[in-house]
């Protein structure tokens, strides 16, 4: 839902219990256990991904970039994949992958080179300094995480990942092409 367009720009944006009464005022059906869950979850979301970029930023990346290291390690030694299918990993179009490689290229965060055994197939691989930038990332973001669930004990961790990941689950498998993004605004 969007805020509305009257809404002077320092509003503060209501609690979770004044945005379920709103929405209960308008909506009678609504489960406010349901809404309180999903709502806290996307303001989570969003308030993470902005300390994510922030921290990312302090090392000269974006969140774009973020997701190309990210995708490169998670490859595994020795950290390559060809554009195609760092596109299909990220949800993007060749185009905009393509675009993204160029400028890590200029950055020395990823090279690109033809593969010798197939001269047609493209492979990117992860270089020393975007290593180190993953890492660098890695450092930030453990700590972010580790303050963000100081509150919960190990086994409250462990049931709330749970949770979530069950959660996870039942969406990647109601929809299975859900994994992209909406639009490629990069």
């Amino acid at each position: 839902m969007s805020e509305p367009s009257d809404a002077p720009a320092d509003a503060a944006e209501p609690s979770l219990e004044e945005q379920i009464a709103a929405y209960q005022r308008e909506f009678q059906a609504l489960d406010p256990q349901v809404e309180q869950v999903v709502s806290a979850l996307q303001r989570l979301n969003r308030r993470m991904n902005v300390a994510y970029g922030r921290q990312t930023a302090t090392l000269g990346l974006s969140n774009a970039e973020w997701e190309v290291l990210k995708a490169l390690v998670v490859s595994g030694a020795p950290y390559q994949l060809g554009p195609g299918e760092l596109a299909k990993r990220l949800g993007l179009t060749p185009a905009a992958m393509t675009h993204r490689i160029d400028r890590m290229a200029s950055e020395g965060l990823v090279t690109r080179e033809r593969d010798e055994a197939n001269r047609v197939r493209v492979i990117v691989e992860l270089t020393g300094e975007g290593r180190e930038k993953w890492l660098e990332a890695m450092r930030l973001a453990s700590v972010f995480e580790e303050d963000l669930l100081q509150d919960l004990n190990g086994e409250e961790r462990q049931l709330l990942g749970q949770v979530l990941t069950r959660l996870l689950r039942r969406v990647e498998d109601a929809q299975p092409d859900a994994d992209g993004r909406l639009s490629d605004l990069d």
